[in-house]
């Protein structure tokens, strides 16, 4: 009988029979997993609950030929209490969560920093400092980082020529100069651009302060960016709203 132990945040949960689950998880050791919930689905069960999406988890695994086995789940940190009811803040972790799937697709791959990554968008989601749209924003744009596809966002990504950036090729890798922009090129602002910067960087003083209109082109260009790398959409995203909070909005009348 062999048995690991690892924790992790559940992405997603399937039907399996009559009581039991699937419940897919991204582990801090052993990337990305499948496993078996016997039972989980009776109103009994001893920790169903625990094995819902968002839940950062300590798990017991029992290694088979097959789908493992979870043995024992304990709570490290329930993500999900404070995003259900927050429509905004649910959507984008949704969206969270279905793209660290996609982007560990090696099953038992391991994927330290697209878990820390995760962890950490979930995180400041839960604490309710910033714009959702834009922690979302900031989680996709790192993720696309750490799985090599980063975007040029302060040079040309054709000739490498730094400033009088004119467009943003999804195709080529990012940012493009006016002498290299292809035809069809989206013509982001340049406070777009240090925006999408300033998310990848953390930059949160710059980002909080940005202009709606600018966050807006910043969510367009990324989820449209995402996508293109891709073999799949996130169906997620689509659901997404930009939601801005009071706290953290930029775009009040002046007094």
């Amino acid at each position: 009988m062999t048995l690991y132990r690892d924790e992790g945040i559940v992405l997603r949960t399937q039907k399996l029979g009559e009581a039991d689950r699937i419940v897919t998880v991204l582990t801090r050791r052993h990337g990305r997993i499948r496993a078996a919930a016997k039972g989980v689905r009776k109103t009994k069960s001893r920790f169903g609950a625990r094995l819902e999406p968002f839940t950062h988890v300590d798990l017991q695994f029992y290694e088979r030929r097959s789908l493992d086995l979870i043995t024992q789940a304990e709570t490290l940190r329930p993500y999900g209490e404070s995003l259900v009811t927050d429509y905004p803040r649910y959507t984008a972790g949704t969206a969270m969560l279905e793209t660290a799937e996609k982007l560990t697709s090696e099953e038992g791959e391991p994927a330290l920093r697209q878990f820390l990554l995760l962890v950490g968008g979930l995180r400041t989601l839960a604490e309710r400092g910033h714009d959702p749209r834009m922690v979302l924003d900031a989680f996709l744009l790192r993720s696309l980082s750490v799985a090599g596809w980063a975007p040029a966002l302060d040079e040309c990504c054709r000739c490498g020529e730094r400033g009088q950036l004119r467009g943003f090729a999804i195709a080529a890798g990012g940012a493009v100069c006016a002498r290299c922009r292809p035809p069809g090129s989206a013509t982001p602002a340049p406070p777009t651009f240090q925006l999408m910067l300033a998310l990848l960087r953390g930059d949160w003083e710059y980002a909080d302060g940005s202009e709606g209109r600018h966050r807006v082109e910043c969510s367009g260009l990324v989820a449209a960016y995402l996508q293109w790398h891709l073999e799949h959409g996130i169906r997620s995203l689509r659901h997404v709203e930009r939601g801005t909070d009071d706290s953290t909005s930029n775009d009040r009348e002046p007094v």
